[in-house]
Formats: structure tokens, sequence, C-alpha cells
């Protein structure tokens, strides 16, 4: 499909740059493409009276890493040059996949100290790695000097949490984003970017759930800096996704087909849960048990087999995240759910407002 059916103009007023307070009262548009009413204003604390005793909200449980690190490059001859590197895939207990900025500026050899500036050698710890492999886009493979939970920590004191560009260009990380940007049930540490419809979750909209009847599942997909990476490509059948890691376990599998036995729904909360959930199933819509890494890319036209309805926070233009809401409600349904969204002042992005996606039953 052209790329550009998927594009769209949006107002920077409606770029969210915090969170709603308490999160659980963002706005929330409720979009049905085969009811009425098609599209509803609610909010978050809404979204129990939206399901039924037995559904199931399936998390994605994935926890955020300071991930984005600046540091000094070193070669033999050289001057010392400033790099930042976005860490979104590990490899190995001492390599991580990165993007790094200036990617002309490397090569394979380089030697690249984390926490260091051009005034200083390095601040509290050294971290040091060196480049393996050089990749299209400014990716690179690097080889940390520290290797397992060492090479955490030191992650941890050097690095920041990688902000999506579009709230990183106007204004800096600070310290209430540590909190801001990670959902109250993250765990499994590994993520670059947040699961953001997630973020919405509150103790007292956990509360709300389990009276009502709703079930809980986990699952984790550690979400990757490609997330963000703009589809340059003028045909979807040429962009190239990135791979995330995951994993369903087999108690989670069982229990949400279970769920669907019994005519309940599965709910996702949030593209990361759903892309997981699609990769794990099978033909006859069956999850199974799943680890691995995916890079399933979902556009108009898929045939969903795991999902049957999705809560999720609204997305860039020509965005792999927007071809995905188009697949699931329907393209003509979702541009009119964002061109009434833009117009009534919803706020989009990760930090944005939410919405809740009943699944189109025929495209």
């Amino acid at each position: 499909m052209r790329v550009d059916l998927f594009d769209f103009d949006l107002p920077d007023a409606n770029i969210a740059l915090r969170p709603a307070s308490p999160r659980d009262h963002a706005r929330f548009l409720v979009v049905r493409p085969d009811d009425e009413p098609r599209l509803q204003d609610a909010h978050v604390y809404d979204l129990p009276s939206f399901l039924k005793p037995g559904d199931a909200l399936v998390f994605n449980d994935t926890k955020v890493i300071p991930a984005q690190l600046e540091g000094l490059r070193l070669r033999e001859g050289a001057e010392r040059t400033p790099v930042s590197c976005t860490l979104h895939m590990r490899v190995a207990a001492n390599c991580w996949k990165a993007f790094a900025r200036p990617g002309k500026r490397i090569k394979q050899g380089d030697r690249i100290v984390f926490g260091a500036t051009e005034n200083n050698a390095c601040m509290s710890g050294e971290l040091i790695a060196t480049v393996t492999e050089k990749c299209e886009a400014g990716e690179i493979d690097l080889a940390f000097d520290l290797s397992g939970p060492d090479l955490d920590q030191a992650i941890a004191m050097v690095g920041h949490i990688p902000l999506p560009p579009y709230i990183a260009a106007k204004r800096p990380e600070d310290e209430k984003d540590r909190s801001d940007y990670q959902t109250i049930y993250a765990r499994e540490e590994g993520a670059v970017a947040a699961p953001t419809a997630g973020l919405h979750f509150t103790p007292d909209l956990f509360a709300a759930l389990d009276k009502a009847g709703i079930e809980r599942h986990f699952v984790t997909l550690h979400v990757g800096a490609g997330t963000f990476l703009p589809v340059k490509a003028d045909d979807t059948a040429d962009h190239k996704m990135h791979h995330e890691i995951g994993h369903v376990s087999a108690k989670t599998a069982a229990a949400l087909n279970a769920v669907r036995a019994r005519g309940g729904r599965v709910v996702s909360v949030g593209t990361t849960s759903l892309r997981l959930l699609e990769s794990a199933a099978n033909e006859a819509g069956e999850i199974l048990p799943w680890s691995g890494a995916t890079d399933i890319f979902i556009t108009p036209g898929y045939r969903f087999r795991a999902v049957d309805m999705l809560m999720t926070n609204f997305h860039l233009p020509k965005s792999t995240l927007f071809m995905l809401v188009s697949a699931f409600a329907g393209l003509e349904t979702m541009q009119g759910a964002y061109a009434y969204a833009i117009a009534s002042g919803y706020r989009f992005y990760s930090y944005g407002d939410s919405s809740l996606l009943f699944r189109k039953d025929k495209e």
C-alpha cells in the first residue's frame, strides 16, 4: 500500500509533553467501526464500562531502561568525537544493537567511552564499548567491556531515559520522566521505549477492573527504538521492521485461550502486546507459548487471530503503528477518528490521551 495513505496533519498543540494527572483521567476515544455510536468520548477511568465480566486485558510488563548513552568516540590518530547511542535490542550478555548519531563518524573497530565528555575523561564510572559492526541507517553493534548485571548497573549509572524524539525536541528529560515514562506494573527490564497505552493505568483503575470481573494477564515485549523510526519507503512492502524480543508464557497462553473458549474477549493494552500475541498465535487463533524476536508488520488486509479489542494511544503520521490501527479498525474509520480527535483537542503520542478500538469484522 502507498505510505502516503497513512499521512495526516497534526498541529504542535496536540502533542503532549507531560501525561495527564492522575494517569487514568486522560481522555479516551472509543471507536466502533461496525456499530453506533462510531465515536464516543470518555475517560480512561471509564474503561470497565466498555468491557464485560470474563474479558481479559493483556499488558506488556517490560520495563524501560536508561538506554540513551552519551560519550566520546576514540580512534587512534583522531580527535575524540562526541557521539550519542540509543540501545534498542540486547543480543548477548555484553552486546547491544544501537542507533548512533552521527552515524557517519563511526566505524567498525572504534571504541566509545560512555559517560565521558570533551571536558572530562569520564564521569562517576567507566563504560566502554567496541563497535563490532556498522549496519544501515546509523545502526551499530556494540560489544561492552562489562557483561550481565555489571553492564546493567553501569548503563543505569550513565544512561538517560530515551524520550521520544517529538518530546525530546521540545524539552530535556528530567527526573519526573523516570516515573512518568514507566507503567506501574513494569517488571522485566529491557525496553528503550515505554508501552505507552499502559501508562494510563493506576491502582484505582485496577481495583475497578477487578470489581467488574475483568482478568489481567501479562506478556513481555522489549520495545525498541525502532518504534520511533519513520517509514521512509513509498510503499509499505519496501519497509523493513526492526526485531524486538518477546515472551508469552505457557500459563498466559492457556489462560487467554480459555478466555476466548468461553466467549470472553482478549483486549490488548497497547500495540506491543498485540504484535506479540499475533506473533504467538497460529492460523486457528490459538495462542501458543512463544519466545524470541518478532518483526511482524501489520497493515490493512491482515487477518487478526488473537486480539478482539485494542487500547492504544494516538500515533504518528505515516508510522507503522498508525498502519496497525488502520488494519484493526479500518483505514477510513481511523482517518475519521484521528480527524475528530485532532479537532476535539485530544493529546497525541506517548504522554497523550488514549483510545479503545473495537475490531472491524470485515474490511
